[in-house]
């Protein structure tokens, strides 16, 4: 029984040394694991870097505009009639009085030829009446009845040419007619549409700007229109018009420009970015727009700045700057408070930073920022 007894606080002698060896084991790694992240340091991220640059950019507002033609019209009848004859093609550049379509005349040709044998008459008759009125051979009621015929036949005869010049359709002014939209042989009323004549060279751009432009914006500032339809291709113009009143609603101002359009490639109606340029330069301090952090709470860069560690190492860490951007031009923003000119920022890998972190700047593959980049086409 005592030998039993004996085995048994020996057993459990030997598991609570062996617990105890276990725990000390392990509590010694976790002491060498807390000594050892107490004294790592994270390696530093890789990012590249750009310079805060001052530079000098034209004034410049943006707006959306529509082309409008410098003349446009719906050409149409006036007078009821048959369509003889259509004398241009669809599209095709007209000149000023060109005739285009020409209605049925021949029922006012007849009523003409018989209006002018009439009015001939009148003026014999007239002739003759003034010849006995001088001796006194007849009334002056008959002189004036004379005179009065002699009138009425004159004009039977210009209101049957008003008519038949009326049923000749020319065209207004220089242009490029649309496609017609009448035919040989048909009947057309008052109002029926024939084609659209546009005046495209030069054209109208028209935009709206905010209220706050009219204090700058004046007549004869240049100004630049692009159109999705000839991607890079840029005209220049000039403002002419900037309407006197101001929308109630929306509280801004139409404005229109005019471009010319020799090639005839603007076409009324298209979508066209317009820029106002001032003639006035603004000095601006840029930065590539990929080192701002945009967020909910307010735009930021990591500005790079060099650091002293406790053991008087110097490392390159990143600090987060809180910035006002302001313009943005192709691959550049400017950037109006928050930084000074020469500063170095990150201007990729910004993302996977904190303030205070570590950096490894590797400007070797960079990406170059650009004003006006354009896309390369494999």
């Amino acid at each position: 029984m005592k030998s039993k007894r004996t085995q048994w606080i020996l057993v459990i002698v030997g598991l609570v040394v062996v617990v105890g060896v276990l725990v000390g084991v392990k509590a010694g790694q976790i002491v060498t694991m807390v000594r050892a992240s107490e004294s790592f340091a994270p390696p530093p991220e890789a990012v590249t870097s750009a310079k805060v640059e001052a530079a000098q950019w034209e004034g410049t507002r943006a707006a959306i505009g529509s082309l409008v033609a410098m003349r446009g019209v719906i050409l149409g009848a006036e007078l009821p009639g048959t369509i003889r004859e259509i004398s241009f093609e669809s599209g095709s550049a007209v000149k000023r009085g060109q005739v285009l379509v020409k209605l049925d005349t021949s029922a006012e040709e007849a009523q003409l030829a018989a209006a002018v044998a009439d009015a001939s008459l009148a003026r014999v008759s007239l002739k003759r009446a003034e010849q006995l009125r001088h001796g006194e051979a007849n009334a002056q009621a008959d002189l004036d009845a004379a005179e009065a015929r002699a009138k009425q036949t004159d004009a039977t005869v210009a209101n049957l040419r008003a008519t038949i010049a009326k049923k000749t359709i020319r065209a207004p002014f220089d242009g490029r007619i649309a496609i017609r939209q009448v035919e040989l042989g048909q009947v057309v009323s008052p109002g029926t549409p024939i084609a659209s004549l546009q005046s495209v060279s030069p054209i109208y751009a028209d935009f709206w700007l905010p209220q706050q432009a009219l204090a700058e914006l004046k007549p004869g500032e240049r100004a630049r229109i692009q159109v999705d339809a000839f991607h890079g291709a840029a005209w220049d113009g000039e403002i002419t018009t900037i309407n006197p009143e101001v929308d109630p609603a929306t509280r801004n101002v139409r404005v229109r420009a005019t471009f010319e359009n020799r090639d005839g490639r603007l076409r009324p109606g298209m979508f066209a970015n317009v820029q106002v340029l001032s003639s006035e330069k603004r000095p601006v301090l840029v930065i590539p727009a990929t080192a701002v952090i945009f967020a909910p709470y307010g735009d930021s860069v990591f500005a790079i700045e060099e650091k002293k560690d406790a053991a008087g190492k110097t490392t390159t860490v990143a600090r987060q700057k809180f910035v006002r951007t302001g313009e943005r031009r192709g691959d550049v923003v400017a950037v109006a408070s928050g930084l000074k000119a020469g500063e170095a920022v990150v201007s990729s890998g910004a993302f996977k930073l904190r303030n205070g972190a570590s950096v490894a700047v590797n400007n070797s593959l960079a990406p170059d920022a650009q004003l006006a980049p354009k896309p390369t086409e494999e």
